[in-house]
């Protein structure tokens, strides 16, 4: 078994651009092509119950559903309590090692705990990333979070994974860890809504 990763740093982070999110934000584009800020909170709603599932191996809707690539749904009210409630319980529940152990469902696919774990990270990281750049926040990830999770996307496809990554893009030397994470994400690190 690989080394836990904490989910507590990232999911610090994203409760910080969570928090500072606008209502008057809520129709602005975000890197996630043909997206709203408020698509994309309503995704981090659910994907944050459904990763907290997969932890505790509690299987059910949350887990069994396949996300639906092409509806993102706009932000339902309440966002902003669900989200402070959701983002610590799914740091917690990947606190405890047996979520790393064994099978986990998420999205309807049964994978390893320890892959549930990092997608879950990634996840978090990368869509709080996305948060940041659509709302004019400033984002950082620690560089043990970064790392890992650079190390976990570089083990896809650099021409893209359907449902998760797209095409990874090219970034020159000396770029900081999140923003080679960012690229071969298929972000571009220097996204910007205007």
């Amino acid at each position: 078994m690989t080394d836990l990763v904490d989910l507590a740093p990232a999911g610090e982070q994203l409760m910080e651009v969570v928090v500072d999110v606008r209502d008057d934000q809520l129709g602005d584009p975000t890197p996630c092509e043909g997206r709203t800020v408020g698509q994309l909170l309503q995704h981090l709603v659910g994907l944050t119950e459904a990763f907290r599932a997969a932890a505790e191996k509690d299987f059910g809707p949350w887990t069994d559903t396949p996300p639906d690539a092409g509806d993102w749904p706009d932000v339902e009210d309440g966002w902003r309590e669900t989200l402070g409630r959701r983002i610590p319980a799914l740091v917690a529940a990947w606190r405890d090692p047996v979520a790393w152990e064994g099978m986990t469902r998420a999205g309807g696919v049964d994978l390893p705990g320890q892959v549930g774990g990092l997608v879950a990270l990634d996840e978090i990281v990368l869509h709080g990333w996305d948060l940041a750049r659509a709302t004019g926040q400033s984002y950082g990830s620690d560089e043990a979070t970064a790392r890992a999770l650079l190390a976990f996307v570089e083990g896809f496809d650099e021409g893209g994974t359907p449902g998760m990554f797209g095409p990874a893009v090219t970034v020159g030397p000396g770029t900081s860890t999140l923003d080679r994470l960012i690229a071969r994400s298929g972000r571009d690190p220097e996204w910007s809504s205007s």
